[in-house]
């Protein structure tokens, strides 16, 4: 079981940056992967970024790469999506999800068994 919780979500100009925190309240890490989705209305929830826990390895939507990064804090069981040089098209609500995969890092929605409440990220141009 795991419980998860966003935050950090806001409104800002293109360009700009932002960090997205999930908190994860579970107490089994082994094989855990936390992933970023976001989704607009009338679309489909698309994959950002994640991580696997313990080894600290990372994939990448290629939308985001070079301008996003996601990691994490073991001592706070919290994973991070910086997100720099913002864009309009990076408007959505943002959720973090959790699996426990035996290996890799999945990249599909339904993959995923446990879901945050999302926060909504607004860019301007």
């Amino acid at each position: 079981q795991v419980q998860l919780v966003e935050s950090g979500g806001g409104l800002v100009q293109a360009g700009d940056s932002l960090r997205l925190s999930c908190a994860a309240s579970t107490r089994i890490f082994s094989y855990l992967v936390i992933g970023w989705f976001r989704q607009t209305p009338g679309n489909e929830r698309e994959f950002v970024a994640a991580i696997r826990w313990n080894s600290g390895t990372t994939t990448y939507a290629d939308s985001v790469k070079g301008r996003f990064t996601i990691s994490r804090d073991n001592a706070k069981n919290t994973v991070y999506l910086q997100m720099n040089s913002l864009e309009p098209d990076d408007t959505a609500v943002y959720s973090c999800a959790a699996v426990f995969p035996l290996t890799g890092i999945p990249i599909a929605k339904r993959d995923y068994n446990y879901w945050g409440q999302g926060t909504q990220v607004t860019v301007s141009s």
